[in-house]
């Protein structure tokens, strides 16, 4: 079985051969080809689920996917993400992975690892680990690349054997590879796509993000479903959720 090896720096490379995301500055991360990359979506958004997604990507696709346009998910709008996430799919084919933790779930394993003294970084590592594994039954990669959050360890004590094989680098602003990007678009497609289905479910509008529009729908959920009925929409751990209950004067 190979090393693991963990890193947080960005391996020295020749970005003007790297193809780069649009938008992004030239110093794009070097860590060769294939590589999956990993991120997520719903961390800030009290309402729905938390997604975290995995894309293998290879050099020829790598070109492909940048000029196709893809990008971080931050800089896209929610028509040119599920866009982004078709075309993704295509030159991607059975080279990604998207995980979906409901909040009804995402509620219960909060629940779980806060009695055991963990927190969200655990269930975000745990999201990002269970992406990479399930994609590594599907394709032979010898890299990983994901966004860095708190303690380094946190992905890596996750990963499971299959994981554990694999060179797994952490790096502030990972969204710079093309693999990353693309695994942000996927997930925040997803987010975008349960959101929708939610609003549809309840017949009503929710907000994303966790502003003052959001207390105001929390509020008008609660009146009409009751707090057990908010578990199944909130990410009840969020400080909005004593806004949602607080009673008005």
């Amino acid at each position: 079985m190979k090393q693991l090896l963990e890193t947080t720096h960005a391996p020295a490379g020749s970005p003007e051969k790297i193809p780069v995301p649009p938008g992004t500055s030239g110093s794009v991360y070097d860590v060769g080809y294939p590589v999956i990359g990993s991120d997520e979506s719903g961390k800030g958004d009290y309402f729905g689920p938390l997604v975290c997604a995995a894309v293998c990507v290879d050099e020829t696709t790598a070109g492909e996917l940048c000029a196709a346009g893809v990008r971080d998910s931050k800089t896209c709008s929610d028509r040119e993400i599920r866009e982004l996430a078709e075309t993704i799919k295509q030159l991607c084919a059975g080279k990604f992975e998207i995980i979906e933790i409901s909040p009804e779930k995402y509620n219960k394993l909060y629940e779980q690892m806060r009695t055991e003294g963990k927190n969200l970084n655990t269930l975000l590592a745990w999201g990002h680990a269970k992406a990479i594994e399930e994609l590594l039954q599907k394709v032979d990669c010898g890299t990983a690349i994901a966004d860095q959050f708190a303690d380094k360890r946190f992905i890596l004590g996750k990963l499971q054997q299959k994981g554990r094989t694999i060179r797994l680098i952490q790096m502030h602003r990972a969204e710079q590879n093309i693999a990353v990007a693309a695994a942000s678009i996927l997930a925040r497609a997803r987010f975008i796509e349960k959101i929708a289905s939610l609003s549809k479910k309840y017949a009503r509008t929710f907000p994303l993000g966790a502003s003052a529009a959001v207390i105001r729908a929390g509020k008008q959920f609660m009146e009409k479903n009751g707090l057990p009925g908010l578990p199944l929409v909130a990410k009840m751990h969020f400080r909005t959720t004593d806004e949602v209950r607080k009673k008005e004067h």
